[in-house]
């Protein structure tokens, strides 16, 4: 299972780094390769200063090695063994009219002292995070992502879209991030569920991920928009920033686990503002994007 998804995250990674630079049309993607000291490595791709994307990375990795100290205390076991593969983006467009989006599909194994597996999972997602609110593309990218899931599991979409919610919020700010999409974890094998239906679906919510943004950027790439609405962005932005640093998993994993800080990094946009004590003007549109993230939305039925 692990060379299979491992190959499946090298070749989308290619398909969803080509896709993006013929849609800005001007940017290539720098390619960093690197290795970890403890086992395993990665492929990191950024994009910057492009005519549509300001900064975007979509990374691969597939590391190996003894369990970190954290995932020792969250397994409780005392020692073993691990391999983890997966891809991660996160693009962020230069026109605030254009949402940032974010994604990672990723597998996990754990072995014991003879090798074998005792474990092993899928995990991952894709949220979509407007500075101005369309609400067409709020339903485009949901109902892709429901399609998606409907293929398996009528259930799957209203639970991975709830947990996505609950994930994806701001404590400190009591607010969204953004609009959600999906997000899943732990995906193991069960009696309903084979490792290769989980790896079937998994790959059908990647393979879905272009359609789900691109169909978006398209729709506003050309828009024209003010230095006011490019500060709102710049300031909404800084939410963004707040959340991964202070609530996000990985992230957080990412920094105590000796991970490659260009990669980990690689999420936050370019340029950010904090304003101090920031409303935005009683009915604007700003106010308008405020108001949705106060609670989620369902957006498709």
């Amino acid at each position: 299972m692990k060379e299979q998804f491992y190959q499946y995250i090298q070749d989308l990674q290619d398909t969803i780094t080509s896709s993006l630079e013929t849609m800005d049309g001007q940017a290539k993607f720098q390619e960093d390769l690197w290795k970890r000291a403890e086992g395993g490595g990665g492929r990191t791709r950024v994009i910057e200063n492009g005519a549509i994307f300001e900064k975007g990375g979509v990374n691969i990795s597939a590391v190996h090695g003894e369990l970190p100290e954290p995932l020792r205390k969250q397994f409780n076991v005392e020692s073993g063994d691990f391999f983890a593969c997966g891809l991660s983006l996160v693009i962020h467009p230069k026109n605030p009219m254009i949402p940032t989006v974010h994604a990672n599909w990723r597998y996990f194994e754990m072995y014991n002292s003879s090798g074998d597996i005792v474990t092993q999972w899928f995990g991952g997602g894709q949220d979509l995070t407007p500075y101005y609110l369309f609400e067409e593309d709020a339903v485009h990218f949901h109902t892709v992502c429901k399609k998606a899931c409907d293929k398996y599991d009528a259930d799957f979409y209203p639970k991975f879209k709830e947990t996505c919610d609950r994930y994806f919020w701001n404590t400190h700010r009591n607010e969204a991030r953004g609009v959600g999409g999906l997000f899943f974890d732990y995906l193991k094998e069960t009696q309903e569920f084979s490792m290769q239906d989980r790896y079937d679906f998994v790959t059908e919510v990647g393979n879905s991920f272009l359609d789900s943004y691109l169909t978006i950027v398209e729709r506003r790439k050309e828009m024209s928009y003010t230095k006011e609405q490019k500060d709102w962005q710049e300031v909404r932005r800084g939410r963004y920033v707040e959340f991964n640093l202070v609530h996000d998993r990985g992230t957080l994993f990412g920094l105590k686990t000796n991970g490659r800080i260009e990669s980990i990094l690689m999420s936050l946009p370019p340029t950010v503002q904090w304003k101090y004590n920031h409303h935005p003007i009683k009915g604007s549109e700003e106010a308008k994007l405020i108001e949705v993230l106060k609670a989620p939305k369902n957006w498709v039925s």
